[in-house]
This record gives structure tokens, sequence and C-alpha cells, in this order.
């Protein structure tokens, strides 16, 4: 399962986006929230060790 981000939890700090080695995270700029590409997540789990506010999950 591709990683979720929980945007009411979300910070917009860019951690998430600059670990992830696929680069399926961008930052919504209008909202201020990370946003997850379904298809080119690999459900690495490397964002969601990264991210300080613990917004992102990998199910």
């Amino acid at each position: 399962m591709p990683a979720k981000v929980n945007k009411e939890e979300c910070t917009g700090c860019r951690t998430c986006v600059e670990e992830c080695p696929v680069e399926a995270i961008t930052l919504d700029e209008e909202e201020c929230v990370a946003v997850v590409d379904e298809e080119e997540c690999v459900d690495c789990g490397a964002c969601e060790e990264t991210c300080t506010s613990e917004a992102i999950k990998v199910e």
C-alpha cells in the first residue's frame, strides 16, 4: 500500500519530499502539505521514518 498523508498533521516541512528515493512525494504549495503519487510510491517507508510530525503512514 502506498504512503498516506494526514493533511491535518502535515506541517509542509518537505523532509519527506527530500527523503523519497523515487520522487513520489511533492508539496502542494497551495495547501502546504505533502502529496504522494500512489502509482510511483514503492512502499519503502523512508518518508514515514523521517516525518517529524508523524503525518505519513505506510500501511
